[in-house]
């Protein structure tokens, strides 16, 4: 046995390639997802006891192979499961032990015989590591919800008979449309947690960069595949400057930039630069841009609002929604002033979509302070501060409040 990394961290890399690799073996997704739970709980009791294992990845297979052998077991057709069960490949016998199935994985649980809120639900659970409650957060529902319909796409998957391979071509665009959504949501997650007391998961960022440098291997002329992960890069680049040595938030405008990753605004920069007007454009080539934007600034004063604010009226065309507007409105202050941002974000307050996030008396409460009305910005902030269950952005809003008190 081993030391190495944080338990929780490791499992939540390794359970969608160990479920992936059932499922390729012998499908039946919702045995082969409760067997990988199953053995997921096994090992973070047994790591934390004994150590991890040499291979974390094979022991995980082994564990969750025995209890789909369980299950078929105390099936009807004991026999014949049996015979199934016993030919078994184990992990070390062959290369396929060391495939990575976790792409083909994300498109089975994007396939077209589940609705949109499904496909994004299950994958997130399955393939992001998700908790039920993250995706209900990010979805905006209630968690008992949220469990029902992650239910549900599994029993539709079952019940399909659906196979285990990357889709056909027909099939591609519409699916890989609601795989890049997926890996959007589970990027932004990680990059700013919905609950909790860090600001950000390095964790859920990495494995959203992961698959998105797979899909873009895959599909290295698809201009929103290529756009997704620039923005992704440029984004996450910024990580290290987001918050002070006791985890406190700093805004974009008061970062220290030389803390930025230097390579990978590079590789960001690039990757817009390569897909911009090559190829169709789509709302994460729209994004990269902005961000490319951003991150070419040597100063926060020097950013080219003027052109930020274009942007977000292109975006605004190809992927019209509130939190676009919402964004659009700052651009618009920063350009024209804060009484004209404003005025756009009072088209959102009868949004039901905005209601559950503290994002829109935030900005609204920023807006007001560069206005100078201190204290309904004040008050702005505190609203923002009780909406949010981010630790991080509590502090931040709270103080934020206190200043102009």
């Amino acid at each position: 046995m081993t030391t190495g990394p944080r338990i929780e961290d490791l499992l939540r890399e390794l359970a969608p390639q160990v479920l992936g690799t059932l499922v390729r073996r012998h499908g039946q997704f919702d045995t082969c997802e409760d067997a990988v739970q199953e053995a997921l709980l096994a090992a973070s009791m047994q790591w934390a006891e004994a150590g991890i294992p040499v291979s974390p990845r094979a022991w995980l297979v082994t564990v969750a192979s025995r209890r789909l052998v369980d299950a078929w077991r105390s099936e009807s057709a004991r026999h014949r499961r049996e015979q199934t069960a016993a030919a078994l490949e184990l992990p070390g016998q062959g290369q396929a032990s060391n495939r990575d199935d976790t792409l083909t994985l994300l498109f089975l649980c994007c396939h077209p015989s589940l609705s949109v809120p499904s496909q994004l639900a299950l994958t997130l659970r399955v393939v992001g590591g998700l908790t039920t409650a993250e995706i209900a957060s990010a979805f905006l529902v209630p968690e008992a919800t949220m469990a029902q319909r992650i239910s549900r796409a599994k029993q539709s998957i079952k019940s399909a008979g659906l196979r285990f391979d990357l889709p056909p071509e027909p099939e591609r665009a519409e699916r890989l449309r609601v795989v890049l959504h997926v890996l959007y949501l589970v990027f932004n997650e990680g990059y700013t947690t919905s609950s909790g007391p860090a600001l950000h998961r390095a964790d859920l960022t990495a494995e959203a960069l992961r698959l998105a440098r797979m899909l873009s291997q895959l599909m290295p002329d698809e201009g929103e595949v290529v756009g997704l992960l620039a923005l992704m890069l440029l984004t996450d680049a910024r990580r290290a400057a987001r918050t002070t040595a006791d985890g406190s938030l700093v805004p974009l405008a008061e970062q220290q930039r030389d803390l930025w990753n230097a390579a990978q605004v590079a590789e960001g920069i690039a990757l817009v630069a390569r897909t911009l007007g090559a190829v169709p454009i789509g709302p994460y080539q729209v994004q990269a841009a902005i961000a490319a934007v951003h991150d070419e600034a040597p100063r926060a004063e020097e950013t080219d609002w003027p052109q930020i604010l274009a942007l977000y009226q292109v975006l605004e065309r190809v992927s019209p929604g509130p939190v676009v507007t919402l964004n659009r409105a700052v651009a618009v202050a920063m350009v024209h002033g804060p009484r004209a941002g404003l005025a756009l974000l009072g088209a959102l307050d009868g949004d039901e979509r905005m209601a559950h996030t503290h994002r829109l008396e935030g900005v609204r409460g920023h807006l007001l302070e560069l206005a100078g009305d201190t204290a309904a910005a004040r008050e702005c902030y505190q609203r923002a501060a009780r909406m949010t269950a981010s630790a991080p952005e509590q502090r931040y809003l709270a103080l934020r409040a206190a200043k102009l008190a």
